[in-house]
């Protein structure tokens, strides 16, 4: 089946600066499609200066029954949600908005798709010990996914230290005693997951000493342009087990489908 554009068409945007690399329109407009609803989603490039005029447009859109949220706006977003799912709180930022009767609730889906994309991939999470690198919009929703998903432990490599911290007191209440401060080195580590953009420009260093790095362990990255990401590229010649970033996405096409349709308040 295939969309056909009317006036009842719904329009779900996906938001984000830059916006260039996300494959989120094509894919879920084919899910949509797929699902016999008559819905596209579309590119929206906004800056942070401008995301406030956004929302307020998208507000008084009646047939934007949502959007799905990217990079640098995943945190700034949380602001427009009168209610927030449990993945949303702990990682304190949110990927898909819905409206509903009761208002605009945001729920996060980052960690769900990139944990599935990893197990579809061959990794195993339940007990692994896992190195995950940035804990921003996306990686703190990782991080609660891979413990939620249980993982024996979970260290935290972030160069923001303040972030790293405040990740690691919220779901040290939530997951008691597996986790603690990582850094570059993956030794030890049976999943070395980078949840950081290094890689999309060709000048980016790899999230970890590489070098480091053995055959036997795993590696996931979240973006999606490149294709694989150098990252990846390095750790797949090491002979290891990877995830690229569409593995992710693919992952969660239909968690994001699921929300835009069904998702409603706690």
């Amino acid at each position: 089946m295939t969309s056909e554009l009317n006036g009842e068409t719904q329009v779900v945007f996906i938001f984000g600066d830059p916006i260039a690399q996300v494959k989120s329109p094509a894919l879920l407009t084919a899910r949509f499609a797929a699902r016999g609803i008559n819905a596209v989603c579309v590119p929206g490039h906004v800056t942070p200066a401008d995301v406030p005029a956004f929302m307020d447009g998208l507000k008084a859109t009646r047939n934007a029954p949502g959007l799905v949220i990217t990079v640098p706006h995943k945190q700034a977003s949380m602001a427009y949600c009168d209610h927030l799912t449990e993945r949303a709180r702990y990682a304190q930022s949110v990927n898909v908005i819905r409206k509903t009767d009761v208002g605009w609730v945001g729920s996060n889906t980052d960690g769900q798709g990139y944990v599935r994309g990893i197990e579809k991939a061959g990794g195993v999470i339940e007990g692994s010990r896992v190195l995950l690198v940035g804990v921003g919009g996306a990686g703190a929703a990782i991080a609660y996914e891979f413990l939620a998903s249980g993982a024996a432990h979970l260290a935290i490599h972030e160069i923001d230290a303040d972030r790293r911290d405040g990740v690691i007191e919220r779901l040290e209440g939530r997951f008691p005693g597996r986790i603690s401060i990582g850094s570059a080195d993956p030794t030890g580590f049976d999943i070395v997951a980078n949840a950081t953009p290094l890689g999309m420009r060709t000048d980016d260093p790899l999230p970890v000493l590489i070098e480091r790095m053995t055959a036997t362990q795993f590696a996931a990255c979240p973006i999606t342009k490149p294709a694989r990401s150098p990252f990846i590229e390095a750790a797949a010649a090491l002979g290891c087990q990877t995830m690229p970033g569409l593995g992710m996405f693919q992952a969660q096409e239909e968690l994001l489908v699921d929300a835009l349709l069904t998702l409603e308040a706690d």
